[in-house]
């Protein structure tokens, strides 16, 4: 019981976090584009990196892992926006931008999260 509000806690403060970022950063954008969901994902990806390569290097509690990973970043990270952003792209016939926010999402989550490992190593 324990773990699953842990979990909850993080899950709270990830997705409370997701939502100023985003509303943050889509209200400065200059065009139409999910740079909000963009940004939060790419990072979420970055911080990512960073536990998983923490806890290889230094290890982690059985209570802090499902707390920063599972709460905090899932609750933070969003794919199902991302697909639903997406999704609207293409039934809406902007593929080009459609392509490069698919493209950047992946790409850019990838090399972040290999930073945040990275960064660890150096550390």
């Amino acid at each position: 019981m324990k773990i699953l509000l842990v979990i909850g806690a993080g899950s709270f403060i990830g997705g409370v976090a997701r939502y100023l970022l985003t509303i943050f950063i889509q209200t400065r954008a200059a065009v139409v584009f999910p740079f909000g969901t963009l940004a939060v994902n790419v990072l979420g990806c970055f911080l990512m990196g960073l536990v998983f390569a923490l806890i290889a290097k230094d290890g982690m509690s059985a209570t802090w892992r499902p707390f920063l990973a599972t709460g905090i970043l899932g609750g933070f990270t969003t794919f199902s926006a991302f697909s639903l952003e997406s999704v609207y792209m293409l039934q809406t016939n902007q593929y080009m931008q459609a392509m490069l926010y698919i493209g950047a999402s992946v790409v850019l989550g990838l090399l972040a999260t290999f930073a945040g490992m990275w960064l660890v190593k150096l550390v």
